[in-house]
């Protein structure tokens, strides 16, 4: 008999981990020994959660709401999704097309989940969030990349769109306001790449997870109101994490179609159940207390168009690197292939020389870009990029 372990399932095999959050734990170790780190790596803010909000959690907890809740969601956390969206977009819904889940990740996954099979093939445009071609594999189906980049604004056009569709896609993925790149697409221009999905009647997963984080004159556009059409073959993706600095309470949102939110609740059922009972009432609190919630946004959202427009002004002083103003998110996304360096080489090289930590754009499906999270001190920023400066003039010689 042999003593050879019984090779791991295929999607343990071919699943690859997250580079951001590799990045991420690198730079914390080197911090964690006592290195002075200035990290760009993490999409998550680093603002506390709003006290009202915690303080909504702490109430549910002492009020013994710790028992399991129903797998959707608790019914007044689902009344209030279909409120806000209704209220900040027109569109009308009921309580039955909304899943709660354990964050947005878990959401995009389970949207992919009810809607591909093995063999079917999924639209996604790069520059991409590191996790959707690996949910696509997990359900069996193929990732089909469309690369659109600085020159595009990080944004497809409706012909890309139509050039990469076979008679077997299934599903497009969407992403405005977008991580890695902070574009954002016009509504005149989600109407245009929507269409061409309709008429092959494709699903859209429309992840709207960033929706509140935009700047300048940049609005978000929710796809599932583009029409009719669009309302019903849409997965709406947002949640808590990024608007209200709640990346841990891992709580996610989907609204859509009955027939697809139904298979969503059912698959969630079987995989995690509820998202954790107390935390619900805290998201609750997020969306009912309105005037706290705004004043704590509009905080957050001041620094981070300070912090877009310093780093952005920064990086574009340094010979050798271009960068777009993003309109969304968190996220810059320079261009450094003027160096000749492999981006994964550039991002290792400036972390072991000048502590600064980046992603590599080949993580998000383009070489040769830097992602640079500026949800990070003012000081940070500063700092960092004088190192990065610093590192790129060593990259002449």
């Amino acid at each position: 008999m042999s003593n050879t372990p019984a090779p791991l399932s295929t999607w343990a095999r071919n699943i690859s981990p997250s580079p951001t959050l590799a990045v991420d734990g690198k730079a914390k170790a080197l911090q964690a020994a006592g290195e002075d780190v200035c990290g760009f790596a993490a999409g998550e803010p680093d603002f506390d959660t709003p006290d009202h909000i915690k303080e909504a959690c702490i109430v549910a907890l002492r009020a013994g709401k710790t028992k399991y809740a129903p797998t959707p969601g608790i019914e007044p956390l689902r009344q209030a999704i279909v409120e806000r969206y209704g209220a900040e977009y027109g569109l009308k819904a009921t309580t039955a097309q909304v899943i709660v889940s354990p964050g947005g990740k878990f959401s995009c996954y389970l949207g992919v989940l009810a809607t591909c099979s093995p063999g079917d093939e999924v639209i996604i445009p790069a520059p991409y969030w590191v996790s959707y071609p690996e949910m696509v594999k997990l359900a069996g189906a193929t990732p089909i990349f469309v690369l659109a980049d600085d020159k595009t604004g990080f944004r497809l056009t409706p012909a890309m769109v139509e050039a990469a569709i076979t008679p077997r896609t299934r599903l497009l993925i969407l992403n405005s306001p977008s991580n890695p790149t902070g574009a954002v697409y016009s509504r005149v221009e989600l109407e245009a790449i929507v269409a061409v999905a309709l008429k092959h009647n494709l699903y859209i997963l429309s992840d709207e997870m960033y929706e509140h984080l935009v700047y300048d004159a940049a609005k978000p556009t929710c796809v599932a109101t583009l029409s009719k059409e669009a309302e019903v073959r849409t997965i709406t993706v947002a949640g808590f994490s990024k608007t209200y600095a709640m990346t841990g309470w891992r709580i996610g949102t989907t609204l859509a179609p009955l027939p697809i939110a139904k298979a969503i609740s059912e698959l969630q059922s079987q995989m995690t159940s509820n998202v954790a009972t107390f935390a619900q009432y805290g998201a609750l609190a997020a969306l009912k207390e309105k005037e706290k919630t705004a004043a704590a946004v509009k905080t957050m959202l001041t620094a981070f168009d300070r912090r877009r427009k310093l780093l952005h002004a920064a990086l574009n002083r340094i010979p050798g690197i271009s960068c777009l103003l993003a309109e969304g998110a968190f996220y810059l996304f320079p261009n450094v292939s003027s160096f000749g360096l492999k981006d994964l080489e550039f991002c290792n090289r400036l972390l072991d020389q000048e502590k600064v930590a980046a992603v590599p754009g080949s993580a998000f499906g383009a070489e040769g870009y830097l992602r640079l999270s500026y949800a990070t001190s003012d000081e940070i920023i500063q700092k960092g990029v004088t190192r990065l400066a610093r590192f790129c003039a060593t990259l002449g010689k």
